[in-house]
């Protein structure tokens, strides 16, 4: 079998690379090692870059049909007795322009939107069933049950997650580190009128509830490392109380889960691969770096950079300019954005790490100030949304502690959107000479 792109993994990323190549006329073979969906939990939350994107591959309209829109999170910071103390707001709306929500769509639905996208065209050759198992120099070692196979192509995309055949080949080393606590995570139905985020938090307690369409909300409960075993030795009448005593809203509903066994442990890590390239191969997504779920940013940051190598790849082959050498723009962009995002999530992890009541005061003062001072809350929403990136200073920092006083201004939106990537910023190499 030959062909111009393989791709090892069908997930998220993977099909959004591979439909991205196949409407600029690449031919792609995709190997996928599931037949069936996915049990386990993925993410779901598609932030407003993922929706751009979409949007450019003209799958907007139906992925927003199919889900739930987020203009708002809800943070609430609860007392020892369980009351509101403080409540912030992270809001979408300052972002100006189209893109200026967050989506919550299933993550098996939003596959097969991308996959039937995809199998629309000839050019796209899918195989369910079947694993890649290792390289040679020019070919992918495929095997389905007790066929093996190789595919030749001119260049290969490892999308398979964290144990990534294709890293391993292009023998990228990671160092992943880990955190003291882990997830319980689960859907069940909730309020209709419940179509915000919220994010509930004591000084050791952790609740966060995503809505998703059909009346189902998305949770996921923070434990400490090592509590599971324990945890779930215990009636489903305990999981059903730690989940009211923070959100009474769910009473009624979470109950509804009458089994543990629906009920998933997610183990958050962190790595950065030290780089996405080697000859004729890339990696993506989950293969390339793995992010704390804090901030549900794996499953986007996937999508970003399939969306860079798949513009990059298609531009190499039309421009016969497929010298390998040229993979190397799509490290160059994403790289950095990358290694930001990881920082984030990981700053926000820490903040809710550790139960003490001195870290819970400085977490409910910096989402209080970032909220009253419209240039935070903009860069705060900007570096979520990734539409753009905008660090944060030193005087930030002074503001989030109290140590010097919030700015009231707020920027037009003709100043907020020179904040947004360009054109030119995603896709350098489309100027003259640099391809």
């Amino acid at each position: 079998m030959k062909t111009q792109v393989f791709i090892s993994g069908g997930g998220i990323g993977g099909l959004a690379l591979a439909l991205k190549l196949v409407q600029r006329d690449v031919d792609v073979i995709m190997a996928e090692r599931l037949k069936a969906k996915a049990s386990t939990y993925k993410g779901e939350l598609l932030q407003p870059k993922s929706m751009q994107i979409f949007d450019s591959l003209g799958m907007y309209d139906e992925i927003t049909a199919r889900g739930n829109e987020i203009k708002i999170l809800d943070m609430l910071e609860l007392s020892s007795s369980l009351h509101v103390k403080d409540q912030s707001f992270m809001d979408y709306s300052v972002l100006p322009g189209k893109y200026n929500a967050a989506f919550m769509v299933h993550h098996e639905e939003l596959k097969e939107i991308l996959l039937n996208a995809a199998k629309e065209y000839r050019n796209f050759h899918y195989m369910p069933g079947t694993s890649c198992t290792g390289y040679t120099d020019n070919k992918a070692l495929l095997k389905a049950g007790k066929e093996q196979f190789e595919v030749e192509a001119d260049f290969f995309f490892g999308a398979e997650g964290r144990a990534s055949v294709t890293r391993k080949h292009m023998e990228i080393d990671i160092k992943q580190s880990t955190y003291n606590h882990h997830f319980l995570t689960v859907s069940f139905p909730r309020p209709e009128n419940f179509t915000d985020g919220q994010i509930i938090s004591t000084y050791n307690r952790f609740l966060g509830l995503f809505p998703l369409p059909d009346n189902q909300v998305r949770s996921v409960y923070l434990i400490p490392e090592g509590d599971y075993k324990e945890l779930k030795e215990k009636p489903i009448s305990h999981f059903h109380k730690l989940y009211t005593d923070l959100a009474p809203a769910m009473d009624g509903y979470v109950q509804q889960l009458t089994d543990w066994k629906k009920i998933q442990l997610m183990i958050p890590v962190m790595f950065h691969a030290p780089a996405y390239v080697k000859d004729n191969k890339a990696i993506i997504g989950d293969a390339a770096h793995a992010v704390h779920p804090m901030a549900g940013e794996g499953m986007n940051m996937a999508i970003q950079d399939a969306d860079i190598l798949g513009e990059l790849t298609a531009d190499m082959i039309s421009r016969h300019k497929a010298d390998p050498e040229n993979l190397k723009w799509y490290e160059k962009v994403r790289y950095k954005r990358a290694e930001h995002v990881l920082q984030l999530s990981h700053l926000a992890a820490l903040a809710y790490s550790y139960p003490f009541k001195p870290i819970s005061f400085l977490r409910q003062r910096t989402f209080e100030r970032m909220e009253e001072d419209p240039i935070l809350h903009f860069k705060q929403m900007l570096n979520v949304s990734g539409l753009g990136m905008w660090k944060e200073n030193v005087r930030d920092r002074f503001i989030q502690g109290g140590i010097m006083p919030v700015r009231m201004r707020n920027l037009p939106n003709e100043k907020k959107e020179l904040r947004y990537y360009t054109q030119e910023d995603d896709y350098p190499w489309k100027a003259e000479g640099l391809l």
